[in-house]
């Protein structure tokens, strides 16, 4: 049985909110207010769909009682019947838990495995996959340092990406990503298996990640040369390293303003994820199941060239249309994803 007393709260905050946006809210409260309001329309638009499915069929039952309305009424109680699982199943759904980070850009990591060159071409296709995933959305793309092989592949490479659901579809992407395929340049034909790292973070509020000055430490630096060429080779690239971790953050855009906004942003999103790595260890035995548990070190998906496939191991999902996904057309493996960690989690619900 869904929860009626849940849905009642629900719709009546909802409205609640509604009002206050009709009447002016306050200027420092509209932001929250919007945003909550947005968040909370799917959810009541299924509630609405749902109550309407439900409250037709016992109206459809009382007619059956009329002789004359009888034949109509069964069609509807047919009609009725089959289609309020589905939309039970869907409000369900949008009343499982929201994970805070989803609504947020997103920033994206590619770093080369094992595999020497290859792992660092691959990590370049990659990371043009995802740029073509984001265009094809209709998201913004920022690429903030990029550190290329003479053989044009990538030692390392971080992005935002910035647009409508980022993180809730691009966080399965976390985990080891392995490639089988013949080198280009290897002579003899064979091959070869390579892999390269994916890390998906939220991007942080200041809110939520306060750093001291006092706990990091900012270096200017011209861009490396050959075999560690940046993006755009200048004097204003950054370096931060927050002391009390160890973690090294760059930035190589022209500005060096702009690079130290960006090193910041990066900082605080891997110290965020860090955070919230910490606080779901302690929910370890419910992320046991779920799809999206963010093991970097997880092997995740195989793209085998030879045979066409890219085969996801989270899921058992095998796609014979390896070209199409490589091109960034993620759509049906993300969904598909999706899918499956909604399932484990209204499972653990049961």
């Amino acid at each position: 049985m869904l929860p009626e007393d849940r849905l009642a709260q629900i719709t009546q905050r909802f409205e609640f909110l509604e009002a206050q946006l009709n009447a002016g809210a306050a200027p420092d409260r509209i932001a929250s207010i919007s945003r909550e309001y947005a968040e909370l329309k799917p959810v009541v638009d299924e509630i609405a769909l749902w109550r309407g499915a439900r409250d037709g069929l016992a109206e459809a039952e009382a007619m059956r009682a009329d002789p004359e309305m009888r034949e109509l009424a069964e069609d509807e109680i047919a009609r009725l019947t089959a289609e309020l699982p589905e939309l039970e199943q869907r409000l369900r759904i949008a009343l499982l838990p929201k994970d805070a980070a989803d609504a947020r850009p997103a920033i994206v990591e590619i770093r080369p495995g094992t595999g020497g060159d290859e792992a660092a071409l691959f990590a370049g296709d990659l990371l043009a996959m995802y740029r073509r995933y984001a265009e094809a959305q209709g998201w913004s793309f920022q690429l903030l340092d990029l550190t290329e092989t003479e053989l044009g592949g990538v030692k390392e490479a971080v992005a935002r990406i910035e647009g409508e659901g980022v993180f809730a579809r691009l966080k399965y992407e976390s985990g080891v990503h392995r490639v089988q395929r013949v080198p280009e340049t290897e002579s003899g034909g064979r091959i070869h298996t390579s892999a390269a790292t994916v890390a998906v973070l939220p991007e942080a509020e200041g809110v939520d990640i306060d750093i001291p000055a006092s706990d990091i430490r900012i270096d200017t630096m011209r861009a490396s040369g050959a075999g560690g060429q940046h993006v755009n080779t200048t004097d204003s690239a950054v370096r931060i390293t927050h002391l009390p971790t160890g973690i090294v953050v760059t930035s190589s855009e022209k500005s060096q303003h702009q690079n130290r906004a960006n090193a910041m942003a990066v900082l605080r999103a891997r110290l965020y994820d860090a955070e919230r790595m910490r606080a779901d260890a302690e929910r370890a035995a419910d992320r046991k199941s779920q799809v999206g548990s963010g093991d970097r070190s997880e092997r995740i998906r195989t793209y085998n060239f030879p045979q066409g496939r890219m085969t996801d191991h989270r899921i058992n999902l095998t796609l014979y249309a390896l070209d199409r996904i490589i091109q960034g057309d993620l759509t049906e493996m993300i969904d598909a994803l999706i899918a499956h960690d909604q399932a484990a989690r209204l499972a653990q619900q049961e």
